[in-house]
């Protein structure tokens, strides 16, 4: 699937359960909201977290959004995986990156 057309579908699908979003946070919230709500930023809101918590569940697989999580305490942790040298950090990265992205542009 072509990038434009695999974002327009993340999208779509992101919109289909916005609804979601709005309901009270369900007992197990993910790795990515569970630390969105417990950062010090002060963006951080049930609404916002929820969001980049639903575009993480339909970008990243579990062991990414642990990894991507750890960004929200320690941000140096993503400095240094984005200037390693290691093959498997630069793929997570590509990943995380597009993540990003996407959450940016569905959740503001």
């Amino acid at each position: 699937m072509k990038k434009a057309k695999k974002t327009l579908f993340i999208v779509a699908a992101l919109l289909s359960g916005a609804s979601a979003t709005l309901s009270p946070l369900p007992a197990q919230a993910g790795a990515i909201e569970r630390a969105c709500m417990s950062s010090d930023r002060a963006a951080n809101n049930r609404a916002l977290c929820g969001c980049i918590q639903d575009v993480a569940d339909l970008t990243l697989s579990n062991s990414d959004q642990r990894q991507a999580a750890k960004f929200f305490k320690d941000p140096q942790k993503a400095q240094d995986i984005r200037q390693s040298d290691n093959r498997s950090h630069e793929s997570f990265w590509k990943r995380y990156k597009a993540f990003g992205a996407t959450a940016a542009q569905y959740c503001g």
